[in-house]
């Protein structure tokens, strides 16, 4: 069978309750984002999942995505990669879309970009570099990180440019899973948030 990559994004922390940027600063996960780690962990360690023996876990090493995998029951079998971080915001970290819209309207980030931060081309290249890691693998991987950095797998996973990203949403806590149909690249479940009830 071919390998799939399964997708966790950290739980719900202040900063992404308010809908602010949060790249590189290291915003803890809140209550509820605690919770929804715990209950994405239950789902992962029953079927069809059943703990996911085997499969390798690698996270970033932020703390919100960090706590997230060590709450799920994962933590011991993670490896911390610089390759999951969130995007690099630069002048925009800690804003939220309508904060830079005042200053900037029309913007997209997945158009864009970010002045003094990280560009869509590396973004781009730090995804290829984990979607060719999941690839090479004769099993499936697990992976716990943040918004943006996923929904740019996920695009590039099908092969689309970066811009497709701005297309699929992903909530904390959420369970995405990529996969194969007919032999192609294809998504087999996006944003679930079924365990968080």
């Amino acid at each position: 069978m071919a390998p799939r990559i399964l997708l966790a994004r950290h739980g719900q922390t202040e900063w992404s309750l308010s809908g602010k940027h949060t790249g590189r600063t290291d915003v803890p996960l809140l209550e509820e984002g605690r919770r929804g780690a715990k209950l994405l962990g239950e789902r992962l360690h029953r079927a069809p999942y059943d703990g996911l023996p085997g499969v390798e876990v690698r996270t970033s090493p932020l703390a919100r995505a960090r706590g997230t995998c060590e709450l799920a029951g994962f933590g011991d079998r993670a490896r911390a990669w610089d390759a999951l971080l969130e995007v690099d915001y630069g002048a925009y970290e800690g804003m939220t879309p309508a904060d830079i819209q005042a200053v900037r309207p029309g913007w997209l980030i997945w158009r864009d970009g970010v002045p003094e931060g990280e560009t869509l081309a590396e973004v781009t290249s730090r995804a290829d570099e984990v979607v060719s890691w999941a690839r090479s693998e004769d099993r499936d991987v697990l992976v716990f990180a943040h918004g943006h950095i996923l929904r740019t797998l996920g695009a590039r996973w099908l092969g689309l440019p970066i811009d497709f990203a701005a297309r699929i949403r992903l909530n904390p806590t959420s369970l995405s899973v990529l996969g194969w149909a007919y032999g192609e690249p294809a998504i087999e479940s996006w944003n679930d948030v079924g365990h968080l009830g």
